[in-house]
């Protein structure tokens, strides 16, 4: 999670049948009867395979729907076509992570509401340059973690407001492993191209864990981004590492869960719904 020093942080129509003219005479009664035979027995074969309006289904392309009469006369059917294949939907698509970017950051723009009771902590929303991630999308992202009521905000003191310019208390930064390793390199950090940190007035977001996660996360990414924010945004109020409480228990935002999770269940946020504090041990 976080580094740390050298020890760290388609109907069939019913055709009506042709009309009949009445005869006089028994002969014309005869002949008349015949024809009205004759016409009834071709009325019942057209009726094989007629499908009721009713019956038919809604879907006009449908294969269910009535099939004509078979017919010696019938044109022979021309073969279907099968589809091309297409990919699968569930196939995933691994993103390209670059190593390294310029090490120059897009803001984003605009500016949020406050949320939470407390003191007021403005931060901001950088981007790395050359990355194909949007400054606006992550910004949402970042307000909706820091705004949620299982969030530092929680603890009565701490109320956050994204800006997009003048004085900031801290920035959330994504960037590529490469720029991640040097800023916090600076401060003694060994990042190894694989983790977050938190440094000075820096929240640094591997950009690969922001778009892969941990296996622990890989089929949940949101919920993985949310204890990235948490966690590194708790080392700014000054929350260090912490171990896993006990068997089944929920993991504390502050555990470094990208390390195993010791037995504890995964969970993203610093208190659970009824604002009880996740904790666990104190890690020296």
């Amino acid at each position: 999670m976080t580094a740390h020093k050298t020890t760290p942080s388609r109907s069939r129509r019913r055709t009506n049948g042709p009309a009949h003219a009445s005869a006089r005479g028994r002969k014309g009664q005869v002949w008349g009867g015949l024809a009205a035979l004759t016409v009834l027995g071709a009325a019942g074969f057209a009726a094989v395979g007629w499908t009721s309006p009713q019956d038919a289904p809604k879907d006009s392309r449908s294969t269910e729907q009535a099939k004509p009469v078979e017919s010696s006369t019938a044109p022979a059917a021309r073969p279907t076509r099968s589809p091309k294949p297409s990919p699968s939907p569930s196939t995933p698509v691994k993103p390209t992570i670059p190593a390294t970017g310029p090490g120059t950051f897009t803001t984003a723009s605009g500016t949020s509401a406050k949320a939470g009771t407390g003191t007021t902590l403005r931060y901001r929303v950088d981007v790395e340059d050359g990355i194909d991630l949007s400054a606006a999308d992550v910004a949402e992202q970042v307000e909706r973690v820091l705004a949620d009521r299982r969030g530092w905000t929680a603890d009565g003191d701490s109320a956050f407001q994204r800006v997009a310019g003048g004085a900031t208390d801290f920035a959330v930064r994504v960037a590529t492993p490469g720029t991640v390793d040097k800023i916090c390199g600076q401060y003694g950090l060994d990042t190894g191209g694989e983790l977050n940190c938190s440094v000075s007035e820096n929240v640094m977001v591997n950009l690969e864990r922001w778009l892969l996660a941990t296996p622990v996360y890989a089929k949940d990414v949101t919920a993985y981004r949310a204890l990235i924010i948490n966690h590194e945004v708790g080392h700014f109020l000054g929350h260090g590492h912490v171990d896993c409480p006990g068997p089944g228990k929920p993991a504390p935002a502050m555990m470094q869960q990208i390390k195993g999770m010791h037995g504890c269940v995964p969970n993203v946020w610093p208190y659970d719904e009824e604002g009880r504090y996740i904790t666990g041990p104190a890690i020296p």
